[in-house]
């Protein structure tokens, strides 16, 4: 055995590659793996191996890198592949070593071991299950973690899962879906009686909807792309995050979001293209200039609390949020559901002594956002933060079509907020407060929280779906990073 002392190394060994040159294995102490084989090789313990497992006398080192050839994660664009890379120690005592100096590397890296998984086959074009099966499950397998699978198979599902779910039993929950069943889980958590230790438990989002705006935003962070092999090594890696978490009140009716809340234009075009959603995330486009040709302007209002350095947007004036009562929506339009009341209740700020502003409409369009992104291809606040406890307000009142048009073209890019049409700002807390529309008075709106209907107004949709609560006046407050997400980088 040659073993070096120097202490950069945690082990330097001989080793048997399979074209059978014997070179020096290398473990650092700063987590990489290093061989000769024809060229320079290594591995970083951390961002590339996922585990190791022994095959007689050899070892199999598993690992996810750049694409050079190997096993493809499908439809990741060849930006990551699986591969294998194998070495045999020249004595069993090496051999043992290995094995014991490689599972302390991974575990102090504190990687999750068990994890729950929910499969929404239903999302985007229903590829889901196939997501799971073909890049998902084999990424655990090689990292040698315990999966639980369920999948959902209705509306509201994973909150219902996530409400009862013994998470001590697990090290995080994972949704393959797109954002609507992340949400679900974030309400079925705070929903419960033990919220405060529930909603500690670490949450990850692998892309399998039609938006996936959350992980979009996760990974555009560090310039990853947008795949399910990212995201799953993202998990699998066990760094975390914080997350802010907005609740959305209406009398004693209360839903909590995480990714955006709106109404107007970007509502209309996100719950009423879903006639469309066999296009994918092509329908959201097509169906956008549909809704700009035909454009909507909306009586209303809305109030809020400025971040420091927004202080001088909009009009002063008091917190006049009454607690709204329950009335009844026709089935036509909507019902809203029942829910039992337990668990969080809001963040504890004291709203009345805060400085309120306010715009008044006839409004285009009102869209509240927590993360960067609304969809893989819509950055639709740039200067949003995960945690910053602020929720970044986009809002346009008096714009014409065509200026509508060209600034609707930028939203890939987040220039759409610098146009003159554009009010953008970060604020604490805010109060909706939708009305008709201007050239159709009979008719309402929609009020889209994370792409599900929160609410809908008459002459809107017809449909047997429930709905949260009524088309009336909305209070949202933020509590900063009340939630975890599991992350490609250390918070």
């Amino acid at each position: 055995m040659d073993q070096s002392g120097d202490s950069d190394f945690i082990l330097n060994h001989r080793v048997l590659l399979p074209d059978g040159t014997v070179t020096p294995m290398i473990l650092t102490t700063d987590g990489w793996l290093q061989w000769s084989e024809k060229s320079q090789r290594r591995l970083s313990v951390d961002k590339e191996v996922l585990g190791f497992s022994m095959d007689g006398p050899k070892i199999r080192i598993k690992a996810l890198v750049e694409d050079h050839g190997g096993l493809r994660c499908f439809g990741s664009s060849g930006a990551l592949v699986r591969k294998e890379f194998v070495f045999q120690p020249l004595s069993e005592e090496s051999r043992a070593l290995w094995c014991l100096k490689l599972r302390e590397c991974i575990d102090l890296i504190g990687r999750p071991k068990k994890l729950f998984v929910l499969v929404n086959p239903f999302g985007g074009k229903g590829t889901g299950s196939k997501i799971y099966r073909d890049e998902v499950k084999p990424i655990l397998e090689d990292a040698e973690i315990d999966v639980t699978l369920q999948e959902t198979k209705y509306q509201r599902h994973a909150e219902e899962v996530a409400y009862s779910l013994d998470f001590t039993n697990y090290d995080g929950i994972v949704c393959v879906s797109g954002d609507g069943i992340l949400v679900e889980v974030i309400n079925g958590l705070l929903r419960r009686d033990d919220w405060v230790d529930a909603i500690k438990t670490p949450l990850g989002v692998v892309p399998a909807g039609t938006g996936n705006g959350m992980v979009k935003s996760l990974l555009h962070s560090i310039g990853d792309p947008c795949t399910a092999c990212n995201a799953t090594l993202a998990i699998v890696r066990g760094h975390k995050c914080s997350l802010d978490v907005a609740t959305i009140s209406q009398g004693e009716a209360k839903h909590f979001t995480v990714l955006m809340l709106a109404w107007g234009l970007v509502a209309d075009i996100d719950i009423e293209s879903e006639k469309y959603r066999w296009m994918g995330s092509a329908r959201l486009d097509i169906y956008a200039l549909q809704r700009i040709i035909s454009l909507r302007h909306y009586r209303g209002g809305v109030s809020f609390v400025p971040a420091p350095g927004f202080e001088d947007y909009g009009e002063p004036t008091r917190y006049d949020y009454e607690t709204a009562s329950v009335v009844e929506v026709d089935k036509s339009d909507g019902e809203p559901i029942s829910i039992q009341r337990h668990g969080y209740e809001g963040p504890n700020i004291n709203l009345k002594d805060l400085e309120w502003r306010k715009f008044d409409g006839p409004f285009i369009s009102v869209w509240l956002h927590n993360v960067p992104w609304g969809a893989e291809n819509t950055l639709a606040a740039p200067d949003a933060k995960m945690s910053d406890g602020f929720l970044d307000l986009i809002i346009i009142r008096d714009c014409s079509k065509l200026s509508l048009l060209s600034l609707m073209t930028e939203l890939n890019n987040g220039k759409h907020v610098k146009s003159p049409f554009v009010t953008y700002i970060k604020v604490k807390a805010f109060i909706l407060k939708p009305g008709t529309r201007v050239k159709e008075p009979s008719k309402e709106g929609i009020i889209d929280a994370d792409g599900e209907i929160l609410a809908l107004g008459k002459g809107t949709l017809t449909t047997s779906q429930k709905t949260l609560m009524n088309y009336d006046e909305l209070l949202i407050s933020v509590h900063q990073g009340l939630a975890t997400l599991f992350s490609p980088c250390r918070n």
